[in-house]
């Protein structure tokens, strides 16, 4: 047999990421921002499994989803599998599942890895990590204004200021009420046009022309629908929508979000969210730098998906926000923390005291201390480079001097300051200079 004499890449799998300490510290970051606002509302976290059967996301994510952005295979069994390429579907299942024995209204959030085929890009990869926050069982608007009200803290606790982001608004009955009511569009027809609006953002206005005459078979209609796309609200008389309850309803989601200090929550009658679920409220979040074009995080009510189950209907609203999006902002801003490995103190040696160092270390991790000892023989000034290079903030060497007397000296990298301590002293000394 040949031996298989191909090299092998270095590099992760196209679209995914490899995180060295120094990313994973920024990533670790993210996460406890979101849980730490999350859990202050009273959120639980869960969790499930990355494997659902492929029909779930054939019944309500869309086929577009399923057919071209889903890593789908047929597994041993026979059986159609999609590794979850969003997790709204899951925590419907995993809620239908439950009903009769959770106590409503839920208040749950996940941190869950995602999957989807699609083209890498500046702030979208194949893989990424996502909070997803949602709420069952409240019908009102109420529920509504939590969650965005949530996201913005949540922007906000990251050091993000109102004039950096916007948070983009509609509601996907008052969209139904223009395609259907105002502009006479039947339901299949709403449907297409809903997916050139989800488009709007990348293409132009003579594309949406071409594409609205495709998708209404030439009907007469056309213009009006072009028109509609392409100018906004501007296109109909206010008589048109004003007086609609569809329409109430979205305002008075904006204005109660005024009311509690949100200002830079704004109407956006062309937002869409491209998932088929969404009943109600949907919203974005963008950054207003150019630099980043893609929405932080985005949500909406979808208060029929629990019921695809075959159960009672149970509403319910919530969001997702990307890993990938959130450290473009948050570069974009200089927001991020510089980096402090967990290790405190790095002990060094002389040779024949490796013993000793590891029981000093031993002892200072019982008092708590994040402590590293190095195991080489190498000069006491190769292991401060360790330390060093790996920003571990303080060092000290054992040797026979440090035995004897007890006391060590504690030298902190950054300023270069030393100080002879005992063991009773360290933990600290250290905690005080980080």
């Amino acid at each position: 047999m040949e031996k298989n004499t191909k090299k092998l890449s270095l590099e992760p799998y196209k679209g995914t990421r490899d995180f060295y300490p120094q990313d994973q510290f920024v990533q670790n970051y993210i996460f406890s921002v979101w849980r730490k606002v999350v859990e202050s509302y009273g959120y639980l976290e869960y969790g499930a499994s990355i494997l659902e059967e492929t029909e779930l996301y054939k019944a309500k994510s869309g086929d577009e989803i399923v057919n071209e952005q889903t890593y789908t295979f047929t597994d041993r069994g026979g059986r159609d599998v999609t590794i979850r390429p969003e997790m709204t579907p899951t925590v419907a299942r995993m809620v239908a599942q439950k009903r009769k024995e959770l106590s409503f209204p839920l208040r749950w959030y996940s941190i869950p890895n995602l999957f989807r085929y699609e083209r890498p890009q500046r702030g979208r990869l194949r893989e990424h990590w996502q909070l997803n926050v949602d709420m069952f069982g409240v019908d009102g608007i109420d529920a509504d204004i939590e969650i965005i009200s949530l996201a913005h803290d949540a922007m906000r606790a990251f050091g993000a200021t109102a004039e950096q982001f916007v948070i983009r608004i509609n509601n996907r009955k008052f969209l139904n009420f223009l395609l259907r009511e105002v502009l006479g569009l039947n339901p299949e027809q709403s449907q297409a046009v809903s997916k050139i609006m989800d488009k709007k953002d990348k293409i132009s206005s003579a594309d949406v022309d071409e594409m609205v005459k495709e998708k209404m078979g030439g009907s007469e209609k056309s213009v009006d629908v072009a028109n509609f796309i392409n100018r906004g609200l501007d296109f109909f008389e206010d008589s048109k929508y004003k007086n609609s309850e569809e329409y109430k309803e979205l305002m008075s989601v904006q204005q109660a979000l005024v009311k509690k200090g949100i200002k830079n929550a704004v109407i956006d009658e062309m937002l869409v969210r491209g998932f088929d679920y969404y009943t109600g409220t949907v919203f974005e979040m963008y950054d207003t730098n150019p630099k980043n074009p893609r929405a932080l995080f985005g949500g909406g009510r979808y208060d029929d998906l629990v019921g695809i189950f075959g159960v009672e209907k149970v509403t319910g609203i919530g969001f997702g926000w990307g890993d990938v999006t959130t450290r473009d902002f948050l570069e974009t801003y200089n927001l991020l923390p510089p980096y402090q490995p967990p290790v405190k103190l790095y002990i060094c040696h002389l040779e024949n005291y490796l013993e000793a160092a590891n029981k000093l270390a031993s002892n200072l991790r019982e008092q708590g201390l994040a402590v590293a000892v190095d195991l080489t023989d190498r000069k006491v000034s190769a292991q401060v480079k360790t330390a060093d290079k790996e920003k571990i903030p303080f060092v000290l060497v054992v040797g026979e001097e440090e035995v004897k007397s007890g006391k060590y000296k504690v030298k902190s990298l950054k300023e270069s300051a030393e100080k002879e301590l005992s063991q009773q002293e360290i933990l600290n000394f250290i905690n005080a200079g980080i």
